[in-house]
């Protein structure tokens, strides 16, 4: 991804931060001296098991609150029907979730056969109907040419622009939309139950872009049955899982006894690094380390520089440093990062064990 995409997407990460402070100014009396923030600089990642119902803004809303984090973002929006892998960066990590938002995601998804809706979820208008009802054997006969390389049409209420609105303010506005198919990618695709005739479960491993609730419609348009997508859950972001999965109530008890004294902030936050998963890693003294923070260029030393190349992420001291191209023996920064104030620093499992205590 070029150093000018992930601005770009990052530029969104940081779009509430900026219109708190705007919000903040317009409404302080003209002359009245500036309140002092309680916003923290707070860099990692919160796993959030989103639950149904909740906007993903909303959830990114309530994380940020609980942190009093400057900065945050996710990594890929949950419809409110959906539940599940909700990763949010706080503070630098935002500057790694064009990273997490690229790769692979696996979703379980139950269709509900005989009506297809205006939104392709059960939250839309029946539209048409149909009295089909595949078996298991007629489902999955058809799965192959939904997996691989397809073309894909987004669902009319999506967040995709058209002529620069949004398609589902368009869609409710009462507009016939058009929208061009998609190429995607899908990994796996698979059944996985069928509890009764109006019902199958159905698991997907897929790439950035993919809709669901489209494939559900698909499928239910090639078997003649019609259908849509009557529940979600989102399991995996990349290098982010069931395993490290908090609901939002334990993330609430975990920030409230950090603040009573009973543990520390930086225990509940993954690093900023675990979406770096795929990058190769790459140690540098502590002199580079210094001329990369200030946006220069380092000399690769060692006996493995002339075959290192492309992306990597680079750490001095075990702490990330920044996210840099090695090209012809130097090393480029392309993100650098700042990591003053509380950095994430749990491993997955001592995350893990401080719900399961809370739990308990």
């Amino acid at each position: 991804m070029s150093a000018r995409a992930i601005a770009e997407q990052n530029g969104a990460a940081l779009t509430d931060s900026r219109a708190d402070q705007t919000v903040a100014a317009q409404s302080r009396p003209r002359g009245a001296p500036q309140k002092k923030s309680n916003k923290r600089d707070i860099h990692g990642w919160v796993v959030l098991d989103k639950p149904v119902g909740m906007t993903s803004t909303h959830a990114v809303a309530v994380i940020k609150r609980l942190y009093a984090a400057k900065r945050a973002g996710h990594a890929g929006t949950l419809d409110p029907l959906a539940s599940g892998c909700l990763p949010i960066a706080l503070g630098e990590a935002t500057k790694t979730v064009p990273y997490a938002v690229d790769s692979r995601k696996t979703y379980l998804f139950t269709v509900r056969w005989g009506e297809e809706r205006d939104t392709d979820d059960a939250e839309g208008r029946v539209v048409a109907t149909s009295d089909r009802r595949p078996d298991a054997a007629a489902i999955q006969a058809l799965l192959p040419r939904f997996t691989g390389t397809i073309e894909q049409v987004p669902p009319r209420y999506s967040a995709i622009k058209v002529d620069g609105e949004r398609a589902y303010d368009l869609a409710r506005g009462g507009e016939t939309l058009e929208l061009a198919p998609r190429t995607i990618e899908i990994h796996h695709l698979q059944v996985i139950d069928m509890p009764d005739p109006d019902h199958a479960v159905l698991a997907a491993e897929c790439g950035k872009g993919t809709y669901v609730r489209s494939l559900a419609r698909d499928l239910g348009r090639a078997l003649g049955a019609l259908g849509h997508v009557s529940a979600l859950r989102r399991n995996r972001v990349g290098p982010f899982h069931e395993a490290d999965m908090i609901p939002l109530e334990q993330v609430e008890a975990l920030c409230h006894r950090a603040a009573a004294g009973e543990g520390h902030l930086a225990d509940t936050l993954l690093p900023i690094e675990t979406a770096l998963d795929d990058i190769p890693a790459l140690a540098v003294s502590p002199a580079d380390a210094a001329r990369l923070s200030r946006g220069q260029a380092a000399l690769l030393r060692g006996r493995d520089a002339s075959i290192i190349r492309g992306v990597v992420q680079v750490a001095a001291s075990g702490q990330l440093v920044a996210i840099a191209e090695v090209e012809r023996g130097e090393i480029i920064p392309r993100r650098v990062f700042n990591l003053a104030g509380i950095a994430g620093r749990a491993g997955r499992k001592r995350v893990q064990d401080d719900v399961d205590n809370d739990r308990a």
